[in-house]
């Protein structure tokens, strides 16, 4: 019976651990969605860098990043409710 209580311990683990890779996965994906919207709203926004940006410029990046943020939103939404349904 030790062999057979072992061996549900070891699952359990790799259960766990395949939980946490997921997780990180899913945290580098998000990190690289990040990083490629940054890059995106400031090519679209900022025509010469400067040390400060004038009104338009604000504008642009906040309404950028406003999108990244209700789009991310919505993403994550839609997969929360993916998993609630099991994966389906």
């Amino acid at each position: 019976m030790a062999g057979f209580s072992s061996s549900l311990g070891a699952a359990a683990g790799d259960a766990e651990l395949a939980r946490l890779l997921a997780a990180e996965q899913q945290k580098a994906q998000l990190q690289l969605k990040v990083h490629g919207f940054t890059e995106l709203c400031w090519d679209k926004c900022v025509e010469k860098p400067s040390s400060r940006f004038d009104s338009r410029t604000e504008a642009c990046l906040q309404s950028c990043v406003e999108r990244f943020v209700d789009t991310t939103l919505a993403v994550t939404g839609r997969f929360a409710q993916m998993v609630q349904k099991g994966g389906h």
